[in-house]
Parts: structure tokens; C-alpha cells; sequence
């Protein structure tokens, strides 16, 4: 697990009501790391934030924590 995952995951499930239902995921792409954040029904609103201000806010914290595994991360969100 790299440090960007686990960025992502802390705070996927503090923002979630069902914390236990969220799924983080990562794997490689074309070289690149990509980190699936599946929220639960109906949560992912919560996540993706108003103006989409707090998905931006996570990806450049993942993408900042994955220059520090000098990796280049992406961040995808998906509804369950």
C-alpha cells in the first residue's frame, strides 16, 4: 500500500456516514498509479463536495503524497 492510498482511504471514511462500506483499491496503469474510491450508495456526494472543491482537494493530496513514493497518482470515485 503506498502513502497516497492510505491518504485517500483516512479520509474517504471520515467523511462517510458508513465508514466500514467504503473500498479503496489501488493499481497500475500505463505507469501511472490509480486509486479507485468506491463510496456506498447515496454517499458520494460527500466526497466529491460542493463545486467538486473536496475531490480536487484529495486528488492533489493523493497526487502529493505519491511524488513522495515518486509516483504519479490518480484519483478515480465510483458509486457502489
Amino acid at each position: 500500500m503506498s502513502r497516497a492510498r492510505d491518504l485517500v482511504e483516512v479520509v474517504a471514511r471520515a467523511l462517510a456516514e458508513r465508514p466500514g462500506d467504503v473500498i479503496v483499491e489501488e493499481f497500475d496503469e500505463h505507469g501511472r498509479t490509480v486509486i479507485e474510491l468506491i463510496m456506498p450508495h447515496g454517499e458520494l456526494g460527500r466526497v466529491i463536495g460542493r463545486q467538486g472543491r473536496t475531490a480536487s482537494a484529495l486528488r492533489t493530496l493523493a497526487a502529493t503524497a505519491g511524488e513522495l513514493d515518486a509516483r504519479k497518482v490518480s484519483v478515480e470515485f465510483l458509486d457502489d
